[in-house]
């Protein structure tokens, strides 16, 4: 996607209208802080349809793969992003139920006429990145992996059962 691509949010639902492509990690520059390379693309596919109370609705998919910085070893972490948002769109003056407000499976925005569709890719995957993404087994910077396995307690092990 080099230019952008605009919907009425509204109007896409209402038509059950699809869209499909790539979109360049490069683009979306709100990521890069978090990245340690913005080179590749991520696929997208958003579905418009109908919800409940004839709301508009935007189901969304994301998969690719970001390189993060891993928090425990400050080295890259490919991490492999696969979101899946359901996106239902309401007027400025409507209330939410109880039962609405507690739904965890879909989000509530509302309506535009101009939905710059980038910038809710990158909203929805700022959302969904975790707060402090790590390797599963990687070791401080400065020390090795075996090392990061030895406890600082374990001394106190040979310690327990012994009395003065």
């Amino acid at each position: 996607m080099s230019r952008p691509v605009v919907i009425d949010s509204q109007e896409f639902g209402r038509e059950e209208g699809s869209l499909q492509g790539e979109v360049l990690v490069a683009r979306l520059t709100r990521l890069h802080d978090l990245l340690t390379d913005a080179g590749g693309s991520l696929s997208f596919r958003i579905d418009g349809r109908r919800g409940a109370r004839a709301r508009s609705q935007l189901l969304l998919t994301v998969d690719g793969i970001l390189s993060l910085c891993c928090q425990r070893c400050l080295e890259a972490y490919e991490y492999p992003l696969h979101l899946r948002s359901l996106l239902e769109f309401v007027g400025d003056d409507e209330d939410l139920t109880q039962d609405e407000l507690e739904d965890d499976a879909k989000d509530f925005l509302s309506h535009q006429k101009a939905l710059d569709v980038a910038v809710l890719i990158e909203d929805e995957i700022l959302l969904a990145l975790p707060t402090a993404p790590r390797h599963e087994n990687c070791a401080l910077p400065g020390s090795t992996l075996e090392s990061a396995r030895v406890s600082p307690f374990s001394v106190l092990a040979g310690l327990q059962g012994k009395v003065d």
